[in-house]
């Protein structure tokens, strides 16, 4: 079964806050975990497990359960993508926080109250705050589905829609991913009914068009992902899986390339094929790094 550790962010360590969310990375100070008795627990997370980050709440110096209908002004859920590691090499300004973890941020909200995340999950980071920020472990991702589906549950996924509380810690990443890729639309269309591919050019109902990465967001930071320059508008009917999969790539001059790959079948080059030489939408310096990162990683 999945893990959950809450961990609370005081106001003073906004900095550090966007420092790990930028890097992907979470860190401890030693002694702060050894006065929690917390290692063991970081020491069990593994990839795939939720680790959510509080920040900026109320008073912790309360009763058990006073957290249960406060506000928290952030809440990051983040998902494990490197297991517990040592390393003193210089990220936060302040301290070393050698006793570090890799963390692939899914979902960022503002203003949070209780009720979205449940009691038990409120209850373990008001203990985090009360531990200098150590890590709160709790068996399962009850909360997480529940901030999940409270935020917008997604109609496509099995059954009613909403998510799977008893371990399907795959599908709660995918719809927080899918609550990212809906803002990305939102700010790429604009309200739009209809909007052009970059790719090909046709001009369709924007549901078959897509947000799409020019860099993939499994190979991007934070900032990367939600940069617009690295967002280009892709059909579904083509455009996306050929330039995914790199079978057509965009050159230094901004125009469209085969790949190699694309000679899999006669019928995938020609698809590819019929995209070359044509000019990228919205081409420019601005977008240049993210086509070379895919040119560079994705075509051969």
């Amino acid at each position: 079964m999945p893990t959950t550790a809450y961990i609370y962010v005081p106001s003073p360590s906004r900095e550090n806050l966007e420092i790990g969310l930028n890097q992907g990375l979470w860190g401890w100070r030693r002694s702060a975990l050894d006065r929690a008795g917390a290692r063991q627990g970081v020491q069990s997370l593994s990839e795939g497990d939720f680790l959510v980050l509080g920040h900026r709440g109320p008073n912790s110096r309360v009763a058990p359960g006073g957290w249960a209908n406060a506000t928290l002004q952030r809440v990051i859920v983040t998902q494990v993508s490197r297991p517990h590691f040592t390393d003193s090499d210089p990220v936060w300004p302040d301290d070393d926080y050698p006793e570090r973890i890799g963390i692939d941020v899914l979902e960022e909200e503002s203003n949070v109250h209780g009720t979205a995340l449940g009691a038990d999950a409120m209850e373990a980071l008001r203990l985090s705050a009360n531990k200098q920020g150590a890590a709160v472990l709790q068996a399962g991702i009850a909360a997480v589905a529940q901030l999940a589906d409270a935020l917008s549950p997604v109609p496509d996924l099995p059954g009613d829609g909403t998510v799977d509380h008893e371990g399907a810690d795959s599908a709660v990443a995918q719809v927080l991913v899918r609550r990212e890729q809906a803002k990305l639309r939102k700010k790429l269309l604009g309200g739009a009914t209809e909007a052009a591919c970059a790719l090909c050019g046709r001009v369709l109902p924007t549901r078959f068009i897509r947000a799409a990465h020019i860099k993939r967001r499994s190979a991007a930071g934070r900032q990367e992902r939600l940069m617009m320059a690295n967002i280009m508008p892709a059909c579904l009917i083509g455009c996306d899986e050929l330039f995914e999969h790199g079978y057509v790539y965009v050159t230094d001059n901004g125009t469209i390339a085969v790949g190699p790959k694309s000679n899999t079948t006669p019928d995938l080059a020609v698809a590819a094929k019929a995209l070359e030489g044509r000019s990228v939408a919205d081409y420019g310096p601005h977008r240049a790094p993210f086509y070379t990162w895919h040119r560079t990683h994705i075509t051969n």
